[in-house]
């Protein structure tokens, strides 16, 4: 499942390239104005329309929504804007396949961060540094969004109260800890081109803190 916004110039190829790994794929433009439904319906993946922006979170709840009517055991999560390869999704496949028992599984891009800029590897390690020390595991990559989880997660990662926006990755990792999963991650490769991210630096640590400081009272 493939949350989407502003992406025509990446979803069509990255979608592409996940469907000839995954029999089905799911995207979620989350109230685009350019033709990003229009190249991921082209590249054969199935789309949901959000008629206005609600954020990466509720994007993401809208695909898991969908994905609870499928038969699907686990549900793959990647970002639109070519950063994840669809190649490496046998990596995730294979740890699933593996594992003793249902995981969460997350990838890791640290294992080499040549290729991610300084502000990013600054700020990530930190974070992850936090949001491990909340979850009680170690989760090198926190606020990578190649992951993978386990169908009976999703009711969980639906709650009404739960954060919207990008948030909503620190948040889904939180919940999944406090119930009893485990969580793995995968090494993939770290991939940096002319994607523009959707973050917004101020407001987006304002946030990241505030939900911090809730689950730590909590």
């Amino acid at each position: 499942m493939i949350p989407a916004y502003q992406e025509e110039k990446h979803i069509g190829d990255v979608a592409r390239r996940t469907r000839a790994q995954l029999p089905c794929v799911i995207v979620v433009d989350d109230g685009s104005t350019d033709q990003t439904a229009q190249r991921a319906r082209q590249a054969g993946a199935e789309v949901i329309v959000h008629n206005q922006n609600r954020g990466k979170g509720e994007a993401v709840k809208t695909g898991l929504r969908h994905c609870l009517q499928k038969q699907v055991a686990n549900v793959l999560l990647l970002d639109a804007d070519g950063q994840h390869l669809p190649e490496e999704i046998d990596r995730f496949l294979a740890a699933a396949a593996s594992a003793a028992q249902p995981c969460f599984f997350i990838g890791n891009r640290m294992t080499n961060v040549q290729a991610m800029p300084l502000i990013r590897r600054v700020v990530n390690r930190y974070m992850s540094r936090q949001i491990s020390r909340l979850c009680q595991q170690n989760i090198p990559d926190t606020q990578c969004g190649f992951r993978m989880l386990h169908r009976n997660l999703i009711p969980d990662l639906l709650a009404p109260e739960s954060v919207c926006r990008f948030d909503y990755d620190t948040e889904t990792l939180i919940i999944a800890s406090r119930k009893g999963y485990r969580i793995q991650s995968i090494p993939i490769t770290t991939v940096y081109s002319d994607e523009v991210s959707n973050i917004r630096p101020l407001r987006d640590a304002i946030r990241f803190f505030k939900l911090i400081w809730r689950y730590r009272n909590t």
